[in-house]
């Protein structure tokens, strides 16, 4: 069987994971949200969804220390309820991952724009009204690469860049907190709506793409057959990773609010790196930038890692095509799963800025559909196996319950037409459809098999957990 190399130390889980959630556009779209949502609608509504997230975090880290194997949702839900249901969660959340990896694809090119305007020039076409430069993809497509590689030669290499970048981010993050707080007025923050706007819908509209920001605590989990260390701490990893990142998302776009008035920073182009330069520190805006330019590389590292994670799992236990089980003979990376990763990235990649926006609405609604099969398989597990126990274990089971059930409002009020937090259509809804097909095809393709054998396959070592439930 093939076999991941245990190489990630719990500083290097922890930096992957939070780092991995914390990417780059909800430093410079906050301009566009402010003025959609108001400065309440997005910080209240990532406050929120913050909440949802790590309510459903705890049964990610009690499953986690149960079953440290690569794919996460893959394992979880293929014990609670078999092998289709593992392949909805999974294809949900590679779904969404995805939908993160495309949107950097594009948010590369147009970071570098503001250094380099040329990018934005030359030979282009048209996607949703917005022109897309071919400077700007080859950029795009550049960047993908070189984080494709880093992938490729290990989760070791990848998560030691990771802890780099990460601790780059915090110290940058703190000088913008300072300036922020110490320099500005809680008039320019409140009141945090404009006349008109429905506070509490502003706030559950913003909760959509907010679980998008938020997406990638669950790397964690996926990458925790690779973990060098013992079952409690990779729990403990998930629920850092995501406390971490929602909180740095929280207090930094807060600040942005509180140095000048949101109302300004609406108006501009870049959001908080235009609110520090006209606040009058433009060193800081450079360091919003920077800020940017490291947490998408950082969440296009983790993804990245992630997702071939996720694909092996699948093929693990047939449900994929046996070719992505196959890993790298020197560096113990899924390689094949990597080189579909890559091809999906760029397939998607392609749309540029004009799908900016859909990319992180269909990432909300495919990893609240992860996140709801996740929780419920905590509760079947449970139920199944009761004396089956983690490391880490939630003391009570109504707080997994509560994120679950939002998550669950979210993915419903997305799916209809008409709810304030539907899909756009056409093109959302086109894009899940797209999805979906591709899952159906690649499942058929995949060899079967007994579902128990599969399942034997896909745990492993950890398989003997369950044999006194086998048969029953």
């Amino acid at each position: 069987m093939a076999q991941l190399k245990k190489g990630i130390s719990f500083t290097g889980l922890v930096s992957l994971g939070a780092a991995g959630v914390i990417g780059s556009s909800w430093i410079y779209t906050n301009s566009k949200f402010f003025a959609k949502y108001g400065a309440g609608g997005e910080i209240f509504g990532l406050a929120a969804a913050t909440v949802i997230a790590i309510f459903v975090a705890l049964s990610y880290a009690e499953l986690a220390t149960i079953f440290p194997r690569a794919g996460g949702e893959v394992v979880y839900t293929f014990v609670a309820y078999g092998s289709k249901v593992s392949f909805v969660a999974a294809w949900a959340l590679i779904g969404a991952y995805l939908s993160s990896l495309a949107f950097y694809v594009t948010a590369s090119s147009l970071l570098l724009s503001k250094l380099f305007p040329q990018l934005a020039t030359g030979p282009f076409y048209t996607i949703a009204g917005v022109d897309v430069h071919l400077p700007e993809i080859a950029f795009g497509v550049a960047i993908t690469i070189l984080v494709f590689l880093f992938n490729y030669y290990g989760a070791s290499l990848a998560s030691g860049i990771q802890q780099i970048m990460f601790a780059g981010m915090i110290i940058v993050g703190a000088a913008l907190v300072f300036a922020g707080f110490g320099h500005g007025s809680l008039a320019n923050f409140w009141p945090a709506w404009d006349p008109g706007m429905d506070p509490m819908m502003s706030v559950l509209r913003f909760i959509l793409p907010a679980m998008t920001f938020l997406t990638g605590f669950e790397l964690v989990a996926v990458l925790a057959e690779e973990a060098n260390m013992s079952a409690r701490k990779i729990g403990i990893s998930v629920i850092m990773s995501i406390v971490l990142a929602g909180a740095f998302y929280v207090i930094v776009l807060l600040s942005s609010a509180w140095v000048i008035p949101w109302q300004e920073t609406a108006k501009f182009s870049m959001g908080t790196i235009d609110a520090f330069t006209a606040a009058g520190f433009p060193l800081l805006g450079y360091g919003a930038f920077a800020i940017s330019v490291l947490g998408l590389l950082t969440s296009f590292l983790g993804l990245f890692a992630a997702t071939p994670r996720l694909i092996l799992s699948l093929a693990r236990s047939n449900m994929l095509p046996k070719a992505f089980v196959k890993t790298h003979p020197k560096y113990a990376t899924p390689t094949n799963a990597l080189w579909l990763t890559l091809a999906f990235t760029l397939g998607f990649g392609w749309l540029g800025k004009g799908a900016l926006v859909w990319f992180l609405d269909m990432g909300g609604f495919t990893v609240a559909i992860a996140w709801v099969l996740t929780v419920v398989s905590l509760f079947k597990i449970r139920s199944k196996y009761p004396d089956l126990k983690g490391a880490y274990r939630v003391s009570t089971l109504a707080l997994p319950f509560i994120g679950g059930l939002a998550a669950i409002a979210v993915a419903a009020g997305t799916l209809f037409p008409g709810t304030t937090i539907s899909l756009e259509w056409p093109y959302e809804y086109a894009m899940l459809v797209v999805w979906t097909v591709a899952g159906f095809v690649l499942y058929k393709m995949a060899p079967k098999g007994d579902d128990e054998n599969n399942l034997k396959e896909l745990l492993g070592e950890y398989y003997d957990l369950l044999q006194p439930k086998v048969g029953k």
